[in-house]
């Protein structure tokens, strides 16, 4: 139900997808299941920044670490963290400082856990962040060319695609 939720989110019926992926994680906590409450966090602060809800996505991402700290869930704290610094960067209040140390906080776990593809992923939001910074393209290349070297296959995947897209704007 929860990830059903997040498909008609993403297929443009926001309302009725927070709505579904609410109702989801009511029954699983009802259930006494905690085992994915930081994902299913993770899906709905997706959600609610489709709806253009984003501080309520940003609250959903607190409450998402906080519950991985608690329980020492970590698996999807790097994604956690990286939706949390694309979330700040869309904030009406846009605190740069704040969505780059989301992004570098992102990268770090991803080393941390050698999950190149989660790497990626953190490095093109961190170097779409220096971007948007004067005087620091420079800075988001030489971040993000190296791990985009990496690759030797896969270059029809969306975040390979992004991450040569945002190279070629960088120069």
């Amino acid at each position: 139900m929860i990830v059903q939720g997040w498909v008609a989110a993403r297929n443009g019926d926001a309302a009725a997808g927070i709505a579904c992926i609410r109702q989801g994680m009511a029954r699983a906590e009802a259930m006494g299941s905690q085992l994915f409450h930081p994902f299913y966090f993770g899906l709905l602060a997706e959600a609610l920044a489709l709806a253009g809800e984003i501080d309520e996505g940003i609250s959903a991402l607190d409450q998402a670490l906080a519950n991985s700290a608690a329980s020492g869930q970590k698996s999807t704290d790097v994604e956690l963290h990286r939706l949390r610094g694309e979330l700040l960067r869309q904030s009406p209040r846009h605190d740069q400082i704040q969505a780059e140390t989301s992004f570098r906080t992102a990268l770090a776990i991803a080393r941390e856990q050698g999950t190149r593809g989660y790497e990626l992923r953190a490095a093109t939001s961190l170097a779409r962040q220096l971007a948007a910074s004067l005087h620091r393209t420079g800075e988001a290349r030489e971040l993000l060319s190296p791990i985009y070297g990496w690759f030797t296959e896969g270059f029809d995947t969306v975040d390979l695609k992004e991450a040569a897209a945002l190279l070629d704007e960088l120069g």
